[in-house]
Formats: structure tokens, sequence, C-alpha cells
């Protein structure tokens, strides 16, 4: 690998470090689930900090040291932040839904361009369409599926508590799903 790279990325989870840094977990499209730390993005005159929010799509560029285990974000350019989804509280609810699936159930560093892509997909049908517990319904199958948990022609009577079962925990979103589909 070399030591700088882009790669395409949705932010799924991030968390403040240090002063002014921030710890984002990102899916992207080349490397799967990583970590990566954005150094003094919480300050006010931060270039960077409003293309690496919380579910926006965007190509970021990665520097790897040797001396430091995470990569650290030099660049990032947004491509979709996704507006229509953080502006409708329904459609945010079922978003950070996806992000606590991909959190939880990718494991970092493995490379699975079938669950970027569907994520990806995922997001646009939400921005652009509601269809609430359909469309979570068909993520879970076609992620689970991606990461051969189930076969695609495997259907679940209770794909809630297999989540779960799976994890050996529940689902923080999940519980709150019925607040955000009406």
């Amino acid at each position: 690998m070399h030591r700088s790279y882009k790669t395409e990325a949705i932010i799924v989870k991030r968390r403040n470090f240090g002063e002014a840094d921030r710890v984002l977990t990102v899916l992207t499209k080349n490397y799967g689930k990583i970590q990566v730390k954005a150094p003094g993005v919480r300050r006010i005159t931060s270039r960077r900090s409003s293309h690496i929010e919380l579910l926006n799509l965007s190509i970021i560029t990665l520097y790897r040291s040797f001396r430091v285990s995470m990569p650290i974000v030099t660049e990032a350019q947004t491509q979709e932040e996704f507006l229509t989804i953080k502006n409708n509280l329904k459609k945010i609810g079922l978003a950070y839904y996806i992000c606590e699936l991909i959190d939880r159930f990718c494991a970092d560093n493995q490379e699975n361009k079938k669950v970027f892509f569907l994520a990806k997909g995922t997001l646009y049908e939400l921005a652009n369409d509601y269809r609430g517990m359909a469309l979570i319904d068909n993520f879970e199958q076609e992620f689970l599926v991606a990461l051969g948990f189930l076969s695609e022609s495997h259907q679940l009577k209770d794909r809630a508590a297999f989540i779960e079962n799976i994890l050996e925990r529940k689902l923080t979103t999940k519980r709150l799903l019925p607040l955000f589909i009406s």
C-alpha cells in the first residue's frame, strides 16, 4: 500500500479525540471499514470538517505513516451530503441504523465492495424516496447475504433476533426505529 492514497468513503461513525482531532469509522470502496484520524478538524479554521460529517459520501486522501497505526485524513472532498436524509428525522433514524449495522458487523480492514455499494445505493434510495421499513428489510437481507451470514434464497422469520444473536448484543438504533416509522 502506498503511503498516500485516495478512496471513496461513507462516514459511519465519529468520535472526538484530544483537543481538536476526530477519529472516524469509514466504509471505503477499496479497503472496507477502517478507522482514520482527522487531525485538527474540530478547529473553526478546518477546511476538511464539512467534508467528513456523518453519513457523507466523500473522496478522502489518507496518509499512512509507519509510526502511527491509524491512517491520517489529509484531504476530503464531499461527493454527496445526503441533506434530504439529514433534514428528515425519519430518514436519519433509518440511516443511523444502517451505520450501526455496518459498524458492528464489518470487520476492520477487510475489503467488501458489495457492502460498500449496497450501503451507498441504500443511502441514495433513502435520500430520494421514502419506503421506510421496506428499504431497511431489503438492506438487512442483502447485507447479511453479502457478509456470508445468509444464502440469497434464505428468508428469516425474525431477522432482528438473528442479527442480535450474531452480535451477541442488542442494537441501539433498532429499538428506536419504531419512533421513526409511521
